[in-house]
């Protein structure tokens, strides 16, 4: 299933074009209030509890077409955003001439696969624009997109073993890492309100299929600056899974991005950045 929020906090089941509201079709009581959400991640957790009811609600229910509600962010209030860093070979090149540009050193300890963690407070949506911090801009420093697979986890666990990690994972989404070049914390580079836009929907794992197959594409102002196959991932999704649970317990909602993909670049206000993942959707943010 494609699973979106809308509107008032709606749960919608998405087929095509059109949405279908199927926020009375789960089994315990719906909060619309986004602080608190305890429904998402329960329905992350229970998604097979709940799924018979959704899949019946979307087939019978009434479909609007999705160009008529405003879609959120497809989750809400994880208690952690995990990312991960220097997951592509190909990324961790560039990566190089990017610091001697932005640094004018290379930090070779930052190039080995890693996890760090992002603010929840970062994530909007596929209809909220990326807004870059005034004082950044005016100090002149760089600001680039990181198009990303990003991992939804359901059952969540502790010390969770690589051949069963990919059971814990309740679906996929879209997502991009906003990250200022500078010499600060990693964290705090990508931690500014906006820097974590996720959507269009949640596409549940066994629609999803393999992960380790799925195309990343992202274009600004309409040249092509991305594009690549997760098949490239240093580290592969069930790894990724197992190595942040030994670190951390992972929760039920809680958001993993799972690297940046070669051809990041920077952005500006005024800039259009489409990113799109094969199986999983499209995104188009505005830059401001």
């Amino acid at each position: 299933m494609k699973l979106a929020i809308f509107d008032d906090l709606r749960l919608g089941a998405v087929d095509g074009d059109t949405i279908v509201d199927v926020t009375d079709a789960l089994p315990w009581p719906h909060d619309p209030d986004g602080l608190t959400a305890g429904w998402w991640r329960r329905l992350c957790r229970d998604f097979a509890e709940a799924r018979p009811d959704l899949e019946k609600a979307a087939s019978g229910g009434t479909r609007l077409p999705l160009a008529s509600v405003r879609l959120h962010a497809p989750v809400l209030n994880p208690s952690k955003i995990v990312a991960c860093a220097s997951n592509y070979s190909a990324h961790v090149e560039e990566m190089h001439d990017v610091q001697r540009r932005t640094l004018g050193r290379v930090e070779s300890w930052m190039m080995n696969f890693d996890v760090f963690l992002k603010a929840p407070s970062s994530i909007s949506g596929p209809a909220d624009d990326i807004v870059l911090p005034p004082e950044i801009v005016a100090a002149g420093e760089e600001i680039h997109h990181e198009s990303e697979l990003v991992i939804v986890i359901g059952a969540g666990g502790k010390d969770i073993a690589e051949d069963t990690a990919l059971g814990h994972v309740f679906g996929y989404t879209v997502g991009l890492d906003i990250t200022v070049r500078s010499p600060a914390d990693r964290s705090r580079r990508k931690s500014y309100d906006t820097f974590s836009p996720l959507g269009p929907w949640v596409t549940t794992a066994d629609e999803v299929g393999d992960p380790g197959d799925l195309d990343i594409r992202l274009l600004a102002n309409g040249e092509q600056r991305q594009a690549v196959n997760t098949a490239t991932l240093i580290t592969k999704i069930p790894a990724i899974v197992s190595y942040a649970s030994r670190m951390m317990t992972l929760l039920p909602g809680d958001v993993i991005f799972t690297g940046a993909p070669p051809g990041v670049g920077p952005i500006r206000p005024g800039d259009l950045l489409e990113t799109q993942i094969s199986r999983l959707g499209a995104m188009t943010l505005r830059v401001r």
